[in-house]
């Protein structure tokens, strides 16, 4: 069987909106509703929840290819790239860096037009400390760019991009489409999901580079969306990609075989807003946290509140196994008796709730705090 870029009417993607207008009506409703929340936090607020999206991002979109990077890393060099951190903070990973850094390039100039420059210098970000491969150029391999899996000698092909001798005509003409079909262009695509539909599967059947498509087809999907809503998108569309790997790269594997691509469109619209869906629920957290630390803050000691902010920092999906007296040691340098005296006050005053017993004695975090009597 063909693939999508050896059939004759490549690259004219032909769809139907019919199966996902409700999915596409969603999003847009809830686009409005997570800006409407985002701005009714106070600023600071507003500001470490932002961070906490581009973090999610920056990890997930490089977890989506199997590398994993230190949250502290990424959330060290956003801050530091943000003027948050002062004095600035240490950053160990180079890859952690350039996953940072290009969170914050797509993020600052989404409004730009696409250019052949913009996406070597991604690429180069994205590629720091990798000295295997060619940085900020398209890949020159005489042999064909395949999407493998499987043990060596017994490999199964997913999917075989165009040859690199039609890479550098491929992708003037994949960047002008991108111009075309953005807000006011020749060619303009009004839906933000179905035009970042379409540029990440085009570029990722075109698969330019020699290694990191995947992550910057992502950024490309983000600024397209980001452009069509008029403003950097306030959710990780990595994140709920990264939830079931398995369809994003089965509907992705069956749309890189025919230009008719609803199925795909239906695809992407869902995790759109399944992205945003988890984004609102991050921005409702980041309330309920700014509320929780008004309340109680006057009656917390260093330690607790250091402790508390730790056990706040995992967001929604809570901090992993509760609390206990060794984790609460471990985090503020207390000894075990001071851990358990303070745990024993959050518990007295309805922060905290103790759950178990004896050696097994750990706490969950109460955000909503104690019921008024009566």
């Amino acid at each position: 069987m063909a693939y999508n870029w050896q059939l004759p009417e490549w690259p004219g993607f032909s769809y139907d909106l019919g199966p996902c207008e409700k999915d596409l009506f969603a999003f847009a409703e809830r686009v409005g509703r997570v800006d409407g929340l985002l701005e009714s936090l106070p600023e600071g607020t507003q500001t470490e929840t932002i961070v906490e999206l581009m973090v999610s991002e920056a990890i997930k979109t490089s977890e989506i290819e199997g590398e994993i990077l230190s949250r502290e890393d990424v959330m060290s060099s956003i801050r530091n790239h943000l003027g948050l951190a002062i004095p600035k903070q240490s950053v160990h990973g180079q890859r952690a860096e350039g996953a940072a850094t290009l969170m914050i390039a797509v993020r600052e100039h989404f409004a730009k037009p696409l250019t052949e420059e913009t996406l070597f210098d991604w690429h180069t970000l994205l590629m720091q400390g990798d000295r295997r491969i060619r940085k900020g150029a398209w890949h020159r391999h005489e042999a064909p760019m395949q999407v493998v899996s499987g043990p060596v000698g017994r490999e199964k092909i997913h999917f075989e991009a165009p040859p690199s001798s039609r890479v550098p005509k491929e992708m003037k003409a994949f960047v002008r489409w991108f111009n075309d079909t953005g807000p006011n262009g020749k060619k303009e695509i009004a839906s933000p999901p179905v035009r970042s539909a379409l540029a990440h599967l085009y570029f990722e059947s075109i698969h330019p580079f020699e290694d990191g498509n995947g992550r910057i087809g992502r950024a490309i999907s983000e600024k397209a969306l980001s452009q069509g809503v008029g403003r950097p998108i306030l959710m990780s569309l990595s994140a709920a990609i990264e939830k079931n790997k398995a369809a994003y790269y089965a509907a992705l594997k069956a749309a890189q075989r025919t230009n008719e691509v609803t199925g795909w469109i239906a695809y992407f619209t869902q995790t759109c807003l399944q992205a945003q869906t988890q984004a609102e629920e991050l921005v409702r957290f980041a309330f309920q946290k700014a509320r929780f630390f008004d309340r109680f803050s006057a009656a917390l000691n260093a330690r607790q509140a250091e402790a508390l902010r730790r056990m706040l920092e995992e967001g929604p999906d809570g901090f992993k196994g509760s609390m206990t007296a060794k984790k609460y040691m471990a985090i503020t340098q207390a000894s075990k008796a001071t851990a358990t005296r303070d745990l024993q006050e959050l518990g007295a005053l309805g922060v905290l709730v103790q759950e178990g017993g004896g050696r097994n004695t750990h706490y969950a975090i109460n955000l909503d705090g104690p019921k008024a009597a009566g």
